[in-house]
Formats: structure tokens, C-alpha cells, sequence
């Protein structure tokens, strides 16, 4: 017998998305450059960046970029909002790119044009009732504050955070409630590259200038924060980080606390800055022990303090089994972060361990250690998708999947975890920002490109699309419908 799950009246379903992975339009309306921009595409896209002569420059003689051209959502945008609002979205988070609003960064001025695209959009959502959920910066900032600023290194990047923030709240106060201020944050410790703009050059300085980096994004948040209570009384503003439950390889006490440290540390140190204010305990002797020296202003840690988060966001795709020294153990990647692998969990076509229970487990913790409402606004599967000669998409492991994660929140409300909603990762296929693949798709909607660019763009209903809009209109009540 299938059980039944009662989600709060008010869940907020729906779908999310990125500015740079669907949007397209690269350079039209006005927009600058961002550094997604000059992200190749392909398998190769990691490596590429994980080298330290990465040098921001766009080299169509060797690469791809798939992220010009996205899906087309700059023209198409219209299109795909009434597929959500047919599917019953009551929420779709979103990202605004930076560039398109102030396309070098410095400017003192934003571009009408691009604030114009975004009115278009809310007010399109409006249309239907969507409840938007706008990330403010997911990996596109603008190239310019990478190539003459050094990325978020440099504390100049603040004020030109602020008043990028300060835009958004004034022009659109009347028509988003709901704000994440940088998305994936604590990703950064891994891979600095996609949200603080540079590549570190050598070993002995990298955590010096990623945590200096998250520093000035912390006192960033908080300014944001404060701003949008101000600006728009009844905002409510998030963090949004990864979450990856860290398992112990096995029960020998040093892995245990192996795990317990990368947990700390990848998965509580930017939540604990911008959820309970400050730094916590633990990271002291981490700066001592890794050579990291802060430099604090006057009167930042009163404002961590003083503007922390109202909500936390999260994305969980999988969690992370981990050991001391690793030896035979075959390996696996995930999202930024990869691991041992577990021998009791499966894994996606790209080798990420698909781990249900880990969800609940992940808000259960964070529940435990913050209560605060939480937000799932990323889950999801990259799978290759068939479209069959009578042009099905017949996605039953991507059901499978969402339906096991739906069911891991289920419980953890039972459990007492005050959940506000769930917007899956891809609702609409778009560019994978781990390979820049389009072959790699999440979506309820099939949208026919491929990874060379051929296609006609045409959006096509997924098995899954009938399924979720089932789950929508049940509010999580029939996980099990054909």
C-alpha cells in the first residue's frame, strides 16, 4: 500500500532554472558579457576550468558554447511559462543576469533593456500565478569584475553587489517576494571559478582568497538582506547553498571524523555565517591550521549579525561517502563535490549516486541546526531522454526518481521540518553547467537541440510533465499516478 503524504497548504511547486543555462540572447538587449559566457562546452568544460591557465577568453576555434545560445528563453519565454503554468507551477525560481542589468558591473546606471526583459517576465508569471524565486547572482556575474577587478577577491565587488541588489528591489518591489542572494554558495570551496571569478594560481594562497571571496559575498548577502527588508517590507530572503549529507566510508573512528570535518566545512561554515550570523566555532582553528587570514572590516561581523537569512535554500542531488585516505575505493563525482563510492546506492548516466534518503537526512540536519523554514529549489535527474518515432518521451527513471525524493520530503515534514517548497532542478531542458551538455537533461519539457546546436528548439511534453502536474494538483497527496 502506497502512503500518503500531506504537504502544508501554500507548498510552493514548481520548477527552477538559470539565467545563463536557458536564456540565450548573449549579446542582444544590451547585455555585456558574463563569465558563463566564456565557459566552454562538453565533457571537457571541468577540466578546462580546474586548470589554472584558465584565461577568460572565448576560443571558438577549440570550443563550444552552448551557453550562447541556451534554449532561447530570451524570445521564447512566453512559450515555456504557459507549459509551467500548465503543469500547475505555483512557483518558479529563476535567475536574473547581472550583465543584463549592469553589463560591466561598475556602472552607475543599470540598462533599461535588460530590466525591461525581466518586467516582461514577471509580469508573465503574474499571469498565471507563479510565485517567482529569483536568485540574484548564479554563476553569471559580469566578465568585466573578473578581468579588472579580480572577481570577488577584490572588496570593490560589494558596493557593486549592493547597488546591483538594490535595483533589482526597487524596480521589481511590487512583483518578487522571494530572493536567494548567491547561488551554491559554499561551492566555492571546491570551485571557486563559477561564482567568485577566478582561478586560484597556486595551492599555498587558494583558501586565502576563496574564503576572503566568501567573506566579501557574506557581507554582500547581508547588505542585500537588509536592503530588501527596507525596500520591500514583507520580502523574505535566503541563502542558497549545496547540500551533500557526508556518510562515513565505514565505522573506523578516524573516517567518522573525517566525515564530521568535511561536513563542517563544506556543508555548515557559509550557513552558519549567513544563517546564524557569524562564524562558527570550528573554523578557527581551520583558518590557523590552512593559512587563512581575513581581512575583517569595521563593523562587518556587526553586520552579519544583524542581517542574516530569513530562509535557507538549498540544491540536493546526492550524498558523499567519504574516507580518511582513500586507496582502492572507486571514486565517483556528484555536483562540484564527489566522493567514495557507497556500494548501497545506484548512480545517473553522468555518476551521480541517487540517494533519496539522503534528502530527508539533509533536512533533517539542517533543520536541527537552524531552525529556519527550508526550501528544496534544486533535485532533479540528468538523464539521456529517447524521443520515440511517435515523438514520446517516455521518462518513467526520472518519475521514479522524483517520486522517491518527493516521498524523502514527505517524511521529513513528518519528522517536523518546516518545508516551504520544492522547485525541481531543469524543468525545461537547458545547458548542463557541470559539461555544458544539452544532452544532459532534467526537463518535464523536451527541447530539441543537441549538443553540436543542431535542432529546431521545438518543446515537446515529457511522460514526467503529466506525472508533475498530477503531483501539483494533488499537492503531493498522488505520487503514483500513470
Amino acid at each position: 500500500m502506497n502512503k500518503t503524504y500531506r504537504f502544508p497548504e501554500g507548498f510552493l511547486w514548481g520548477g527552477a532554472t538559470a539565467a545563463n543555462q536557458l536564456e540565450g540572447a548573449y549579446q542582444e538587449g544590451g547585455k555585456g558579457l558574463s563569465i558563463a559566457d566564456v565557459l566552454p562546452g562538453g565533457k571537457v568544460r571541468l577540466n578546462v576550468l580546474a586548470g589554472n591557465e584558465f584565461d577568460f577568453e572565448i576560443d571558438k576555434s577549440n570550443y563550444v558554447y552552448p551557453n550562447h545560445d541556451g534554449i532561447d528563453f530570451y524570445h521564447r519565454y512566453k512559450e515555456d511559462i504557459a507549459l509551467f503554468a500548465e503543469m500547475g507551477f505555483k512557483a518558479y525560481r529563476m535567475s536574473i543576469a547581472w550583465s543584463r542589468i549592469f553589463p560591466n558591473g561598475d556602472e552607475l546606471t543599470p540598462n533599461e533593456e535588460g530590466l525591461q526583459f525581466y518586467d516582461h517576465v514577471f509580469d508573465e508569471l503574474d499571469k498565471y500565478g507563479i510565485e517567482p524565486i529569483v536568485t540574484i547572482s548564479h554563476y553569471e556575474m559580469p566578465l568585466h569584475l573578473v578581468k579588472a577587478y579580480g572577481g570577488w577577491k577584490n572588496r570593490q565587488l560589494v558596493s557593486f553587489f549592493e547597488r546591483y541588489a538594490k535595483t533589482l528591489f526597487e524596480r521589481y518591489k511590487n512583483k518578487v517576494k522571494y530572493w536567494l542572494t548567491f547561488n551554491e554558495i559554499n561551492g566555492a570551496i571546491h570551485f571557486p571559478i563559477l561564482s567568485l571569478g577566478f582561478v586560484p594560481k597556486s595551492e599555498d594562497t587558494r583558501l586565502q582568497h576563496i574564503f576572503q571571496g566568501l567573506h566579501h559575498q557574506f557581507v554582500a548577502s547581508s547588505l542585500a538582506v537588509k536592503a530588501a527588508h527596507e525596500i520591500i517590507p514583507d520580502a523574505k530572503v535566503g541563502c542558497m547553498l549545496i547540500y551533500a549529507p557526508t556518510y562515513s566510508f565505514d565505522c573506523h573512528p578516524e573516517n567518522v571524523w573525517h566525515a564530521l570535518h568535511e561536513n563542517r566545512i563544506f556543508n555548515y561554515l557559509c550557513g552558519d555565517v549567513q544563517v546564524r550570523g557569524e562564524y562558527p566555532a570550528f573554523a578557527k582553528r581551520f583558518f590557523q591550521e590552512n593559512g587563512v587570514e581575513l581581512e575583517i572590516h569595521d563593523g562587518d561581523l556587526e553586520l552579519l549579525k544583524r542581517y542574516p537569512v530569513d530562509f535557507i535554500s538549498f540544491s540536493y542531488y546526492m550524498s558523499r561517502t567519504v574516507k580518511k585516505i582513500p586507496s582502492s575505493e572507486e571514486m565517483t563525482s556528484g555536483n562540484i563535490i564527489g566522493g567514495v563510492k557507497n556500494p548501497f546506492l545506484q548512480a545517473s548516466d553522468w555518476g551521480w549516486e541517487i540517494d533519496p534518503i539522503g534528502l530527508r537526512i539533509a533536512l533533517n540536519e539542517l533543520y536541527d541546526r537552524y531552525q529556519k523554514p527550508l526550501f528544496v529549489v534544486e533535485n532533479g535527474l540528468g538523464a539521456y531522454d529517447k524521443v520515440e518515432e511517435d515523438g514520446s518521451i517516455n521518462d518513467d527513471y526520472r518519475i521514479d526518481y522524483l517520486r522517491e525524493h518527493i516521498k524523502a520530503m514527505g517524511e521529513a515534514i513528518e519528522d517536523g521540518v518546516e518545508l516551504m517548497g520544492y522547485t525541481s532542478w531543469g524543468c525545461i531542458d537547458l545547458v548542463s553547467a557541470s559539461t555544458g551538455e544539452m544532452s544532459k537533461r532534467y526537463g518535464y519539457i523536451y527541447v530539441d537541440k543537441n549538443d553540436d546546436g543542431s535542432g529546431t528548439l521545438e518543446r515537446k511534453k515529457k511522460k514526467s510533465f503529466f506525472w508533475y502536474k498530477h503531483v501539483i494538483s494533488t499537492n503531493g497527496r498522488e505520487l503514483y499516478h500513470e
